[in-house]
């Protein structure tokens, strides 16, 4: 499905020189990645909702053959990574803190983008269980502009102490990074083993932010993600 929408490609080099503009604002390196990513899961034992695999941890476990593919692969995503001058975070997740706010939640599981003050794209891969989502600049409305939500926020923004202008309020709350799917139209998958790199939102960028959210994890499986 992403070949209808958004640039393939094959190589990490070409995932990087692909041109950003308008609606083009994501590309994927499709892959089909060789070895057991859930035994490396399964290894690490945490408390708390998530951990950062670090690379001594990576290589301080013992693993089976299909697993160290599956290790060297990682590891050699987040060297790529980091000599392009990223900082990639590798993460095993049981689930992401979620807003105690039904009315406008601002956590990852909303359709969101990326906001950064330089020129700089995000970058995204889960390895295992869930995968990341993304709909299209078209398939959305950004949710301040919905009037019934721009009407409550005006509410909240009033029973503070008005020491900020509304936008200030907006724009420091993150309420403006936030979307809503128009229509019924189906979130594309990331799919798993896909490296993607995201258009953000930073000043003077030539295509619109790639929108995004983290998924309803499957049945408490964990999820086995890089992003920088």
């Amino acid at each position: 499905m992403t070949d209808s929408y958004f640039p393939t490609v094959s190589n990490f080099e070409d995932l990087l020189s692909t041109s950003f503009h308008g609606e083009t604002n994501a590309a994927c390196w499709k892959r089909q990645l060789k070895g057991d990513f859930e035994e490396i899961v399964n290894k690490v034992q945490f408390d708390g909702n998530m951990i950062e695999l670090t690379e001594e941890m990576l290589r301080g476990l013992y693993l089976s053959e299909d697993a160290q593919l599956a290790r060297e692969t990682l590891l050699n995503d987040m060297r790529l990574l980091s000599d392009f001058g990223a900082e990639p975070i590798l993460n095993i997740i049981k689930n992401y803190e979620r807003d105690d706010v039904s009315f406008f939640a601002t956590d990852v599981y909303s359709f969101h983008v990326d906001r950064s003050p330089i020129p700089v794209d995000t970058f995204l891969c889960t390895y295992y269980g869930a995968s990341s989502e993304i709909l299209l600049n078209s398939q959305v409305q950004q949710k301040i502009l919905v009037p019934e939500i721009r009407e409550e926020l005006k509410k909240q923004y009033q029973a503070t102490s008005q020491e900020q202008t509304f936008a200030s309020f907006i724009e420091e709350n993150f309420f403006d990074l936030h979307y809503q799917a128009v229509g019924n139209f189906q979130p594309i998958s990331c799919g798993n083993g896909n490296l993607w790199r995201l258009a953000t939102d930073y000043p003077e960028s030539k295509s619109l932010p790639c929108v995004q959210r983290a998924p309803e994890e499957n049945d408490g499986k964990k999820r086995l993600m890089l992003i920088c």
